[in-house]
């Protein structure tokens, strides 16, 4: 199992090893993290590395360098179930340049199945890993059967609320940015915390889900003069804990729509730097304005004017859903086990 870019147990890897080790308890699972490799490099080259070139089975969430060189056995299945469940911008080798791209093209060789929700996600990440078609399959991912199951989602929620019982009662709003390649130099936050106080009611609270490479750079006591209204919660590691609980959901390009959609919940686009994006960095499969299924805001002052109306957006959810899920019945992971044992 290669958990490069989600090593909880709400991520694609960690679920799919949860169904594994109901369904076959004796089976030998190891896990290959991000704290492998570069951090512990004894680790990968002494002990990983065997593994994967003995493994039957091979399942990752990201695309994982080392795969271009490491000997892994003719007969594995290379399981690619990435960590999203679908996508807005492009990426891998239709972004993907220099050396990056060489050596993810080489990794990419050695995947035998990649898992998508749809026909439409089937065909850009055909493209995006450089696969035949026949190599991808449309089985869903083990994220869509945990955000479907509204009894271990009630768990999750108590759960969080029992660590944070101050949130309990609150009108929560989830803000979770995507990443932006030309702010590797300068990562920061495009709001004004201290203006969108003005528009928040009492009763609402707003949560930060940041990137780490942004998150690490922002100190927590930036927050403490909110009195609790604007929290950090980058640290926290189950996503799909922090959608549950989220009664709205702000973001821009993020593939983590494809998860909160299924909740049928508001969302508002805000895509301060639209254009530059489209132009000078990744851009899009299909032409964004018409794609999100909410409002897009391209300014503050945009933003906080939808701010009170939020909670009546997402007739454009349905028609989303329609055009990206293939299954809603919650047997993705079941698939999943009858492809890695048939």
């Amino acid at each position: 199992m290669i958990a490069t870019h989600d090593d909880s147990a709400e991520g694609n890897i960690g679920l799919a090893a949860e169904k594994i080790r109901a369904y076959k308890p004796d089976c030998k699972i190891v896990y290959l993290t991000k704290r492998d490799g570069i951090r512990r490099p004894l680790s990968f080259f002494f002990g990983k590395a065997y593994h994967m070139a003995t493994a039957g089975t091979i399942c990752m969430d990201n695309v994982f360098m080392p795969m271009a060189y490491t000997p892994i056995s003719k007969k594995a299945k290379v399981i690619q179930l990435w960590h999203g469940t679908g996508t807005i911008k492009k990426f891998g080798q239709d972004s993907d340049v220099g050396e990056v791209a060489e050596i993810s093209e080489k990794g990419d060789r050695r995947i035998t199945h990649l898992i998508v929700n749809s026909e439409k996600t089937k065909r850009q990440y055909a493209g995006a890993f450089g696969l035949p078609q026949e190599k991808v399959h449309i089985l869903g991912l083990p994220r869509t059967d945990l955000i479907l199951d509204e009894k271990r989602l009630e768990e999750k929620r108590e759960a969080f609320y029992q660590e944070f019982p101050g949130l309990q009662g609150k009108k929560i709003t989830l803000y979770a940015p995507t990443f932006r390649d030309n702010e590797v130099d300068e990562p920061r936050v495009r709001l004004d915390f201290g203006s969108l106080m003005k528009v928040m009611k009492e009763d609402e609270v707003l949560l930060l889900r940041l990137h780490p490479f942004v998150a690490e750079r922002i100190s927590e006591d930036e927050f403490l003069k909110y009195g609790g209204k604007i929290q950090n919660m980058s640290g926290y590691s189950g996503v799909t804990t922090l959608l549950a609980v989220a009664d709205c959901l702000i973001t821009d390009y993020s593939s983590i729509i494809f998860e909160y959609c299924l909740l049928r919940r508001p969302m508002i686009f805000y895509a301060y730097d639209l254009a530059e994006f489209q132009q000078e960095g990744r851009n899009f499969y299909e032409d964004y304005e018409s794609l999100v299924p909410g409002p897009v805001v391209k300014s503050q002052k945009e933003l906080e004017q939808i701010w009170q109306r939020k909670m009546d957006l997402g007739q454009e959810i349905p028609r989303f859903i329609d055009e990206n899920f293939a299954f809603l019945d919650k047997n993705a992971g079941n698939r999943l086990l009858e492809l890695i044992f048939e």
